[in-house]
Protein backbone atom coordinates (compact mmCIF):
# COMPACT_ATOMS: atom_id res chain seq x y z
CA UNK A 1 0.00 0.00 0.00
CA UNK A 2 1.06 3.43 -1.02
CA UNK A 3 0.84 6.46 1.75
CA UNK A 4 1.66 8.60 -0.97
CA UNK A 5 3.77 11.99 -1.35
CA UNK A 6 3.90 14.44 1.43
CA UNK A 7 5.72 17.79 2.27
CA UNK A 8 7.27 17.46 5.55
CA UNK A 9 9.39 20.14 8.01
CA UNK A 10 11.38 19.56 10.32
CA UNK A 11 13.60 21.03 13.05
CA UNK A 12 17.08 21.08 13.99
CA UNK A 13 16.40 22.05 17.84
CA UNK A 14 19.71 23.14 19.84
CA UNK A 15 19.38 23.58 22.99
CA UNK A 16 21.67 26.71 24.71
CA UNK A 17 24.65 23.62 25.21
CA UNK A 18 24.53 22.57 21.41
CA UNK A 19 22.75 19.62 22.14
CA UNK A 20 20.55 18.74 19.26
CA UNK A 21 17.18 16.83 20.08
CA UNK A 22 16.51 13.07 18.89
CA UNK A 23 13.40 11.24 18.83
CA UNK A 24 13.66 7.29 18.92
CA UNK A 25 11.63 5.53 17.52
CA UNK A 26 10.46 2.23 15.26
CA UNK A 27 8.61 1.33 12.49
CA UNK A 28 5.08 0.01 14.22
CA UNK A 29 4.76 -2.76 11.56
CA UNK A 30 8.44 -3.89 12.44
CA UNK A 31 9.48 -3.17 15.80
CA UNK A 32 12.72 -4.38 14.70
CA UNK A 33 13.73 -1.12 12.26
CA UNK A 34 14.71 1.47 15.03
CA UNK A 35 16.34 4.51 14.71
CA UNK A 36 16.77 8.54 15.80
CA UNK A 37 15.15 11.41 14.04
CA UNK A 38 14.61 15.19 14.05
CA UNK A 39 11.19 16.56 15.63
CA UNK A 40 8.42 17.15 12.40
CA UNK A 41 6.15 15.79 10.80
CA UNK A 42 3.12 16.74 7.24
CA UNK A 43 2.17 19.78 6.55
CA UNK A 44 -1.16 20.23 7.27
CA UNK A 45 -3.40 22.29 4.42
CA UNK A 46 -3.23 26.17 4.75
CA UNK A 47 0.15 25.70 6.48
CA UNK A 48 3.49 27.34 6.01
CA UNK A 49 6.56 25.31 6.40
CA UNK A 50 7.29 27.05 9.51
CA UNK A 51 3.97 27.36 11.18
CA UNK A 52 4.39 23.01 10.35
CA UNK A 53 7.70 23.18 12.19
CA UNK A 54 6.60 24.85 14.83
CA UNK A 55 3.33 22.98 15.59
CA UNK A 56 5.29 19.39 15.30
CA UNK A 57 7.96 20.46 17.79
CA UNK A 58 4.96 21.25 20.23
CA UNK A 59 3.09 18.80 19.53
CA UNK A 60 6.25 15.78 19.53
CA UNK A 61 8.27 17.53 22.73
CA UNK A 62 5.83 20.07 24.60
CA UNK A 63 8.38 22.88 23.79
CA UNK A 64 6.78 26.14 22.40
CA UNK A 65 9.68 28.60 22.87
CA UNK A 66 11.46 27.72 19.75
CA UNK A 67 13.02 30.57 18.14
CA UNK A 68 12.93 29.27 14.07
CA UNK A 69 15.93 29.83 12.09
CA UNK A 70 16.84 29.30 8.31
CA UNK A 71 16.32 26.14 6.66
CA UNK A 72 19.92 24.45 6.64
CA UNK A 73 18.61 21.53 4.56
CA UNK A 74 16.51 19.64 1.79
CA UNK A 75 15.97 16.09 1.18
CA UNK A 76 13.72 13.42 -0.34
CA UNK A 77 13.30 10.14 1.25
CA UNK A 78 11.51 7.05 0.46
CA UNK A 79 10.71 4.15 2.89
CA UNK A 80 7.93 2.19 4.49
CA UNK A 81 6.56 2.98 7.49
CA UNK A 82 3.37 1.20 9.23
CA UNK A 83 3.11 -0.93 5.89
CA UNK A 84 2.79 1.65 4.38
CA UNK A 85 5.40 3.12 1.37
CA UNK A 86 6.03 7.16 1.41
CA UNK A 87 7.49 9.32 -0.47
CA UNK A 88 9.11 12.32 1.10
CA UNK A 89 10.14 16.02 0.61
CA UNK A 90 11.40 17.31 3.59
CA UNK A 91 12.77 20.78 4.93
CA UNK A 92 15.17 21.22 8.10
CA UNK A 93 14.41 24.04 10.01
CA UNK A 94 17.00 25.50 12.55
CA UNK A 95 15.69 25.79 15.94
CA UNK A 96 16.93 27.71 18.99
CA UNK A 97 15.57 27.07 22.75
CA UNK A 98 15.91 27.61 26.56
CA UNK A 99 13.81 25.00 27.28
CA UNK A 100 15.19 20.92 27.90
CA UNK A 101 12.27 19.83 29.93
CA UNK A 102 10.21 17.50 27.90
CA UNK A 103 6.47 16.82 27.70
CA UNK A 104 5.06 14.19 25.49
CA UNK A 105 1.29 14.37 26.30
CA UNK A 106 0.56 16.23 23.23
CA UNK A 107 1.93 13.07 21.18
CA UNK A 108 -0.74 11.28 18.32
CA UNK A 109 -1.35 8.63 19.23
CA UNK A 110 0.64 6.88 15.90
CA UNK A 111 3.93 8.90 17.82
CA UNK A 112 2.78 6.89 21.20
CA UNK A 113 3.00 3.81 19.01
CA UNK A 114 6.11 4.68 17.43
CA UNK A 115 8.06 7.03 19.48
CA UNK A 116 10.60 5.18 22.42
CA UNK A 117 12.05 8.51 23.77
CA UNK A 118 13.20 11.78 23.44
CA UNK A 119 16.50 12.70 23.97
CA UNK A 120 19.04 15.40 24.10
CA UNK A 121 22.59 14.59 22.10
CA UNK A 122 26.05 16.44 21.96
CA UNK A 123 27.85 16.02 18.64
CA UNK A 124 30.32 13.62 19.98
CA UNK A 125 27.54 11.20 21.24
CA UNK A 126 25.99 11.51 17.90
CA UNK A 127 29.05 11.03 16.10
CA UNK A 128 29.92 7.75 18.34
CA UNK A 129 26.34 5.98 18.20
CA UNK A 130 25.52 2.92 16.12
CA UNK A 131 22.70 3.48 15.56
CA UNK A 132 20.44 4.56 12.30
CA UNK A 133 19.76 8.63 12.16
CA UNK A 134 18.12 10.10 9.57
CA UNK A 135 19.52 12.47 7.90
CA UNK A 136 22.26 9.67 7.40
CA UNK A 137 24.71 12.51 7.51
CA UNK A 138 23.69 14.05 10.32
CA UNK A 139 26.52 14.27 12.93
CA UNK A 140 28.74 15.99 9.92
CA UNK A 141 25.91 18.41 9.44
CA UNK A 142 25.43 19.25 12.41
CA UNK A 143 29.39 19.57 13.06
CA UNK A 144 29.56 21.89 10.28
CA UNK A 145 26.36 24.04 11.38
CA UNK A 146 28.02 24.34 14.82
CA UNK A 147 31.68 25.46 13.47
CA UNK A 148 29.91 27.78 10.55
CA UNK A 149 26.30 28.83 11.45
CA UNK A 150 24.25 27.87 8.98
CA UNK A 151 24.32 28.39 5.13
CA UNK A 152 23.30 31.17 3.57
CA UNK A 153 20.78 28.97 1.39
CA UNK A 154 19.68 25.37 1.89
CA UNK A 155 21.91 22.21 1.24
CA UNK A 156 20.16 20.03 -0.49
CA UNK A 157 21.18 15.99 0.86
CA UNK A 158 19.79 14.48 -2.13
CA UNK A 159 17.56 11.47 -1.72
CA UNK A 160 17.77 8.90 1.06
CA UNK A 161 15.79 5.04 0.59
CA UNK A 162 15.63 2.51 3.26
Amino acid sequence: MTGGRRRVSRVVLLDPADRILLLSGYDPADPSVRYLFTPGGGVEAGESLEQTALREVAEETGITDVRLGPVLWERTSFFTFDGRRWEQDEWYHLGRTETVALDTSGQTDLERRSVTSLRWWTYEELLRTRETVYPIRLAGLLRTLLDEGPPPSPIPLGTERD
